[in-house]
């Protein structure tokens, strides 16, 4: 018997927050040489990641995209500095 997802599974609101968190990373990320700005974007989509993470109930991907956040916070005050 088939066991694989349902509609109502793959469309669940926590299913599109992770994929709100995940789009908002590779966007932030890949704009980043554009302004600092896009840095502070991602470490904050970066906390979302975290916080679908530990929703979801996969705690190792929560902890890391939260140890991502503290980085990108780290290099948004540093772009900060060097302007």
């Amino acid at each position: 018997m088939y066991s694989g997802f349902g509609r109502s599974e793959l469309l669940s609101p926590l299913t599109l927050f992770g994929l709100f968190a995940v789009t908002a990373m590779l966007v932030c990320y890949t704009l980043e040489k554009r302004s600092r700005w896009f840095i502070l974007g991602f470490a904050l989509a970066c906390l979302l990641g975290s916080l679908y993470g530990f929703l979801q109930g996969a705690w190792p991907f929560g902890l890391i995209e939260l140890v991502w956040s503290l980085v990108a916070l780290g290099r948004w005050r540093a772009a900060g500095r060097a302007n």
